[in-house]
């Protein structure tokens, strides 16, 4: 692991790094839904809560692999009623018996997962998601040409950032797509990051809207 990975695993130095930007990235997601109708949140890859503000009149499960994220959402957000839940596991494997979420979040957190594995973590959520609920994913996009945004994807922590159509083909192998929406996130009029916003239902699943 290396020493910015270490630096970033803190909950601190995470929430600081990412403050100016996490409205920002997480806008087109308001565009597209009302997040006062959402009931049941799964956010995978939930940090130390970053995006829980979104959802304060839902039942909210988020779920990380590095404890001290989870430790650090749990006592900044945590609720004794059970309505805001935090848990370290696996989202490749993780399981709620009898549990189904009509809004499953996926913030920024593929581009750090193989292929491999990333499929495993989709197919998995896609038995998760309700009858009438959706799949969220905010992502970081490999611009194909040498650029700004080129650069910072490739210096980012993550080491699978991928083109826009790629994406697309590992969202569709197990989502049918309501939105796919290419955008920029980047600091006054300069943009650092290409990014996208895709929505979608399990495939075979008929949509209501």
């Amino acid at each position: 692991m290396s020493t910015l990975d270490l630096i970033m695993r803190q909950p601190f130095v995470y929430r600081l790094w990412m403050a100016p930007f996490a409205e920002k990235k997480f806008a087109p997601i308001l565009r597209h839904n009302d997040t006062r109708q959402v009931r049941r949140v799964l956010d995978v890859g939930c940090g130390p809560g970053t995006n829980v503000p979104h959802f304060a009149g839902s039942n909210y499960l988020g779920v990380d692999l590095n404890p001290e994220y989870i430790r650090d959402a749990e006592r900044r957000y945590g609720s004794s009623d059970g309505r805001m839940r935090f848990l370290a596991r696996d989202a490749a494997t993780f399981a709620v018996p009898n549990e189904r979420f009509d809004f499953v979040l996926v913030n920024s957190f593929l581009h750090h997962i193989d292929d491999r594995t990333a499929k495993s973590i989709l197919a998995n959520l896609s038995q998760l998601i309700a009858d009438d609920g959706y799949i969220h994913i905010l992502e970081l996009i490999l611009p194909e040409h040498a650029s700004i945004t080129r650069f910072v994807a490739r210096a980012d922590r993550g080491n699978f950032p991928r083109p826009s159509e790629t994406w697309r083909q590992m969202f569709e192998q197990f989502f049918d797509t309501t939105v796919f929406e290419p955008y920029d996130l980047g600091v006054g009029h300069v943009s650092l990051w290409n990014m996208l916003y895709f929505k979608g239902k399990p495939r075979g699943v008929i949509s209501g809207s």
